[in-house]
């Protein structure tokens, strides 16, 4: 099915960039890195290259088995569809509906409003404090969602796609200085699917567009 090695257009800091990276990871799927700059020359995603391969301008962006895919569950869905194993989503449908239900409750309900899109229409003076307001609500609605649902991952014990959802995301959070003590559960989960190689080795400070300064 593949038609040559994956390439996946990537930001090192951008977390939807990060939970595709996890994911092939965990496949075990090589691939080639093409970083897109989104602030270098006023953001490389606006330039007409790139344009053309998404129009919305927007990373990530798969090149896979002849196609290319735009919007980070959605091909995380198509890894899981086109190479399930180690799987992503539950076999156990009711499981596999809490798996999405957090995944969009962080990829749609909270990471879209502290965006660099976003930040940039709030303005320079207020963005801390709207992004913080936009994490904090969303991390009191999911807390409690994860005290229902966790085992020793978000869903159960099994690493699933929220995971992949959950780890970006908690480190935006502490970049935009929430207090992360503040939601044990979120917290404990991060701490344990950070010792894991698949999340370490695709970190952002581990990319290779990663600035010198942010390496590790």
């Amino acid at each position: 099915m593949q038609a040559g090695k994956p390439i996946l257009y990537s930001y090192f800091r951008s977390s939807c960039s990060w939970r595709v990276r996890i994911a092939l990871a965990l496949k075990g799927i090589d691939y080639e890195t093409v970083p897109i700059n989104l602030i270098k020359d006023g953001g490389q995603q606006f330039s007409k290259d790139f344009q053309a391969l998404n129009p919305m301008k927007q990373v990530p962006a798969l090149k896979i088995d002849g196609i290319t895919i735009h919007q980070s569950l959605a091909i995380i869905e198509y890894l899981e569809e086109t190479r399930p194993t180690p799987r992503l989503l539950p076999q156990d449908p009711k499981k596999r509906a809490s798996v999405r239900m957090i995944s969009d409750l962080i990829a749609g309900g909270i990471q879209p409003l502290q965006n660099l899109s976003v930040l940039k229409q709030v303005g320079e003076e207020f963005q801390l404090t709207w992004a913080q307001n936009a994490i904090i609500s969303g991390f009191n609605a999911l807390e409690q969602i994860l005290q229902s649902t966790a085992g020793t991952y978000c869903v159960g014990d099994e690493v699933t796609m929220a995971d992949l959802c959950l780890v970006p995301q908690v480190a935006n959070a502490e970049r935009f200085k929430v207090d992360c003590t503040l939601y044990p559960t979120i917290s404990s989960i991060n701490k344990r699917l950070l010792v894991l190689e698949a999340f370490q080795v695709t970190h952002p400070c581990r990319q290779p567009d990663t600035p010198t300064e942010l390496r590790a």
